[in-house]
């Protein structure tokens, strides 16, 4: 399984703005796998808590309201989760193997530094990957996957409607305890 958090337009289409599956290439470059000059990257998690930390981490050390998961134009973060079993190769960055065939050190792997981040990123998409796993700055045991779109959505089947958050959300609220966030209802 694999897990998104974006924000949901209820009843666009799954590739659409507002659908899981869409990827805003327009509105990347900044992000730690971002190129998208050569491909569309989709961040997701293999938990749920992971994909949701991503999102509110920059609500550590202060409070969270149900507000705070809407958008300016209204539409509200969601939870979607799809089952990723016809994916193909994909890269595993947390394999000492694999890091040792692609000459990768685990602190390049986890750097803040986007300019080394993304030209691994870049490397694995020359080589034919549709994307590679690796661990969450967060939380070392939360596994991310970043996908490119190209290579992947149309193998990604969407498990079940997606769930819109709330502070009540359980997800979530793991996710804030992980990481501390606070929340109020």
């Amino acid at each position: 399984m694999l897990y998104r958090v974006f924000p949901l337009v209820p009843g666009a289409a799954p590739a659409e703005p507002g659908g899981p599956l869409h990827v805003p290439r327009e509105r990347q470059g900044t992000g730690r796998h971002d190129h998208p000059e050569s491909y569309g990257a989709l961040y997701v998690s293999r938990v749920a808590e992971s994909a949701i930390a991503e999102r509110i981490q920059g609500f550590r050390g202060q409070t969270l309201t149900d507000g705070d998961l809407r958008l300016v134009d209204g539409t509200r973060y969601a939870l979607a989760s799809f089952n990723d079993e016809a994916i193909a190769q994909l890269v595993d960055l947390d394999d000492p193997a694999e890091l040792a065939r692609r000459q990768l050190r685990p602190s390049l792997v986890a750097t803040r530094n986007r300019r080394v981040t993304r030209e691994i990123a870049l490397r694995i998409f020359n080589d034919g990957a549709s994307g590679f796993a690796w661990w969450s700055t967060l939380e070392s045991s939360w596994t991310n996957v970043t996908l490119f779109g190209e290579r992947s959505i149309e193998h990604l089947i969407l498990v079940r409607e997606p769930e819109p958050l709330t502070v009540a959300h359980d997800a979530l609220r793991a996710a804030a305890e992980a990481i501390g966030v606070g929340l109020i209802r």
